[in-house]
């Protein structure tokens, strides 16, 4: 007898193929090698990506054209492959979410890759297909250091003299426009005047009842300018070795001065946060720029426009209309007091110093050019160029660095050492000049000593080669 037969629901064609292509993909899957592979680039679309305009700002990617997007916003024709044409799989997963993903690639949406591919390194065929993908793109982005300039080798700078005189901190220095002496002066309230060459005390001032913080000699007179914490400004007559004028005006201490390149004009800044303008000869008062909100801690003069430059403990820099006594425009990107200043002697910009940072300004306009390469991390109370583009910055922990001006590349970093008998906390560097050549630097310390230095004839590329890394990022600020 027959046992009972089990009737079967018939089955859908629609069902079936649903369920085939489940079944095909799974197959694919576990066993398919091309796996998660990229689509084969598309000769066209990279024809697209290689002339579309792009706009590099600050590494990122920003697309100009507007026809060149809607053109590459429309559908590619793709090569066929196996890996992508069936749904659900989970490259085609990143294949249909990949235009919102990759949002920076120009041109049409590729897959996105794995995680972990680029990382492990075990795909080799992936990481070639992407990079033949993305090559236009990337290479787009690794342009901006290597435009940077590369710094030409110098030679490190060494201590070949310490001259010891004064009994104070020595607090400013300039040099003879004839570079047969300096002078320099201190918190013991004298003015010395020394041998360039030998570096032996020639003669000593005295006239100034507190520190003496700015010097200055004219290249047009035979006159000494000086400024100190006393309030008193005054011109000395080298012919004479006596001060034959004092300029009255200042409410507290003077902290910088400066001489006009061509006029017969001093300037003057200090505590009582102006710059004073004075008529040599007359004495008289020509101008108080006011604007400051503290402490005006260095000046610099030029012949043309802006014709005075200050810098000040409100971390601000005011350039300065000379006609009209007005401010012509006011930098603020410094976030700490600008203590010192210096002006390429060749070049239309110039350099400011701050416990944040040190920064390049072009002239007349003030634009921002860039950072220095690295952080001093002190308060930077000195600062120098010469023509041959060495800056050299000196701080109140007792470091100098020496960098290349063009690049901004630190190239030495060089610490004073105090004199026997001195605190380790007296290696704050005050001043430093260079002299007329350039090939000297003269540094006045808290240990009251004069350190004379100059590069090191024996130096080879071999010995101190140059390490140079091209900066990643350009900061802005």
């Amino acid at each position: 007898m027959p046992g009972p037969t089990l009737e079967m629901e018939p089955v859908e064609p629609q069902s079936l193929k649903k369920l085939s292509f489940k079944s095909l993909k799974r197959t694919l899957d576990l066993f398919c090698p091309a796996h998660g592979r990229l689509a084969p680039p598309d000769p066209e679309s990279k024809k697209l990506r290689i002339s579309h305009k792009v706009n590099v700002e600050y590494g990122g990617i920003k697309t100009t054209s507007q026809p060149h997007r809607q053109a590459n916003s429309a559908p590619q024709p793709l090569v066929p492959s196996n890996a992508l044409a069936l749904p659900g799989s989970e490259g085609s997963r990143d294949a249909q979410t990949g235009g919102a993903q990759n949002a920076l690639v120009v041109g049409p949406s590729v897959p996105k890759p794995p995680n972990d591919v680029g990382v492990s390194g075990k795909s080799t065929d992936i990481i070639s297909a992407r990079g033949s993908e993305r090559l236009s793109t990337s290479a787009i982005m690794e342009r901006i250091p290597s435009k940077w300039p590369r710094p030409v080798w110098r030679p490190p700078w060494k201590n070949y003299r310490v001259i010891s005189g004064h009994l104070g901190w020595v607090r400013s220095v300039a040099f003879d426009p004839s570079n047969t002496w300096f002078c320099t002066g201190s918190a013991d309230r004298t003015i010395k005047i020394w041998d360039v060459g030998s570096g032996r005390l020639k003669l000593t001032l005295t006239g100034h009842i507190e520190q003496i913080r700015g010097l200055a000699v004219s290249n047009r007179h035979t006159y000494m300018f000086s400024a100190g914490d006393d309030k008193q400004v005054k011109c000395w007559d080298l012919e004479q070795n006596k001060a034959i004028r004092s300029y009255h005006g200042h409410l507290s201490g003077v902290y910088c001065l400066a001489l006009h390149p061509t006029l017969d004009v001093l300037l003057t800044g200090g505590r009582d946060s102006v710059c004073r303008v004075w008529d040599i000869r007359t004495k008289t008062q020509i101008f108080a720029l006011s604007g400051h909100e503290n402490s005006v801690c260095s000046v610099f003069t030029r012949p043309t426009d802006p014709q005075v430059v200050t810098g000040s403990h409100d971390s601000t820099i005011k350039f300065w209309d000379l006609r009209y006594g007005k401010t012509m425009t006011t930098l603020t990107h410094h976030k700490k007091s600008v203590r010192a200043m210096a002006m390429h002697p060749k070049e239309n910009c110039f350099a400011s110093a701050s416990a944040d940072n040190i920064k390049k300004f072009n002239l007349p306009k003030g634009e921002f050019l860039h950072n220095m390469l690295s952080q001093q991390r002190t308060i930077i109370n000195a600062m120098a160029v010469n023509e041959e583009g060495v800056l050299v910055t000196g701080g109140d922990n007792g470091s100098l660095w020496f960098w290349d001006w063009k690049s901004g590349h630190n190239f030495q970093q060089a610490q004073t050492i105090v004199q026997p008998g001195s605190l380790d906390s007296e290696a704050g560097i005050y001043a430093a000049s260079y002299d007329i050549t350039g090939s000297r630097l003269v540094t006045c310390e808290a240990d009251k000593t004069i350190k004379m230095w100059k590069e090191d004839e024996t130096a080879t590329e071999e010995t101190h080669p140059l390490n140079f890394r091209p900066p990643k990022d350009i900061r802005r600020y």
